[in-house]
């Protein structure tokens, strides 16, 4: 996933690599559980894959296993729902959020059921298997729908906190998780909340701002480019619906050139959601959105899909460069 140069930085700043975010989820949400007797997880054969048979094990009748069928395990999860449970709806992001997308708007959102939607493998995590289980179109999709909270974590430590605060939340929520074992980001959360981003590091020169599994590629092209004397503010923005239009804004005005950098389409997440913002407050800002552009995927793992489009230290810090310039 890392070239040499930026694993040296990694190593430099004491960055160590923790789990797969879902594997944070799953261990979680059976914290949860047991807390809970309330709160059931609903699958769609997606059990293994969810890393949740532990949690099936230890307590089999909070767990529902609908078979492969997406649309009825959002319908159900949103009946439960109803009846007062905390429900985790657990799915591969790719079907979750394209056969269900009528189920959410109207089963949860319109209905306003408190589902926790749970999409897994999200991005380009299923990485050969192709366009057919990528899934590059869920924020744009979601951020559509009135009445969800929108939110791809970008370390262990914002999983956690994030499946908590979806367990806690009286609205639906959108969690996003891939298969990567994910570096920690650096500082700690001292009061996470949907809708606030959070500082990795700070400069004057422009402004690098990342969701979920890109976040720690933003930090490592800051870093690189501290190395040419360019320093640049680093924000991780888990939740993309509701923006942190506050963090946005200063990032904006302080250094007056943003970078987006989302694994999704260029169209209709992180970068679309900045740009409105920007444009409709009047800041003066030059801006790039990083991302999957709009043609038909490369086809490879993860890491080489990232390289080939940019998400990478190196790609970043050459898109940094040419702004600058």
């Amino acid at each position: 996933m890392f070239s040499e140069p930026a694993q040296t930085l990694l190593k430099a700043g004491g960055l160590k690599q923790g789990r797969a975010n879902l594997e944070v989820f799953a261990d979680t949400a059976l914290q949860v559980a047991k807390a809970a007797p309330r709160v059931l997880a609903v699958t769609s054969d997606s059990r293994g894959s969810g890393k949740l048979k532990p949690y099936g094990d230890a307590l089999p009748r909070q767990i529902v296993e609908m078979g492969i069928a997406e649309q009825n395990l959002v319908g159900v999860a949103a009946g439960l729902a109803s009846t007062g449970r905390t429900v985790f709806a657990v799915s591969p992001a790719c079907f979750l959020t394209a056969r269900s997308l009528e189920q959410i708007k109207n089963d949860v959102c319109y209905s306003d059921n408190p589902v926790v939607l749970v999409g897994i493998s999200a991005g380009v995590s299923y990485g050969a298997l192709g366009t057919t289980h990528h899934s590059l179109h869920d924020f744009a999709v979601l951020r559509a729908i009135n009445n969800i909270t929108v939110v791809a974590p970008g370390d262990n430590l914002e999983a956690q906190a994030a499946v908590r605060a979806a367990a806690a939340a009286p609205h639906p929520v959108y969690l996003r998780f891939g298969k990567a074992k994910l570096f920690d980001l650096p500082g700690p959360i001292d009061d996470f909340s949907f809708g606030k981003a959070r500082t990795l590091r700070e400069g004057g020169d422009l402004a690098i701002l990342a969701t979920g599994e890109t976040a720690i590629h933003a930090w490592l092209a800051a870093e690189n480019l501290a190395t040419q004397g360019i320093e640049a503010t680093v924000l991780s923005i888990p939740t993309v619906k509701p923006l942190d239009s506050e963090a946005v804004l200063k990032a904006a005005r302080t250094t007056g050139k943003l970078i987006t950098v989302e694994e999704h389409m260029v169209h209709g997440g992180l970068g679309d959601a900045c740009a409105s913002l920007v444009v409709q407050s009047g800041v003066p800002c030059s801006m790039r959105i990083m991302g999957i552009p709009d043609e038909y995927t490369v086809t490879g793992s993860q890491s080489d899909i990232f390289r080939h489009y940019g998400i990478s230290m190196e790609g970043i810090s050459a898109k940094a460069l040419k702004l600058l310039k």
